[in-house]
């Protein structure tokens, strides 16, 4: 199990990002359409002084059930031992083990 302020971070992170978002979005495609590059760098300016933690890039995903950031299946939003063991007690319908 992850640390819980670890996890209360994410959500912190992810709620910053929701709030940002469409102000980002109009900074990026404004900052396209200006021609000059003195107009360019005041935009950028405008985007640094967001703050960082609302960037979408620093999310993470965790873990479902556990809060593991690391070895996450998209599909399920589980961890690699979680999705094993409740692929193994037929947990998940659909998904099977492979054999060969």
């Amino acid at each position: 199990m992850a640390k819980k302020s670890l996890i209360q971070r994410e959500k912190k992170r992810k709620k910053l990002e929701q709030k940002y978002h469409l102000i980002r979005r109009s900074l990026k495609k404004e900052r396209s359409k200006v021609p000059s590059l003195s107009d360019k760098w005041e935009i950028h300016g405008k985007l640094q002084s967001l703050p960082r933690n609302s960037a979408p890039t620093r999310l993470h995903r965790r873990c479902f059930s556990t809060g593991r950031p690391r070895a996450n299946f998209r599909d399920f939003g589980l961890s690699g031992h979680i999705l094993r063991e409740m692929v193994q007690a037929c947990l998940l319908p659909g998904a099977t083990r492979s054999s060969w």
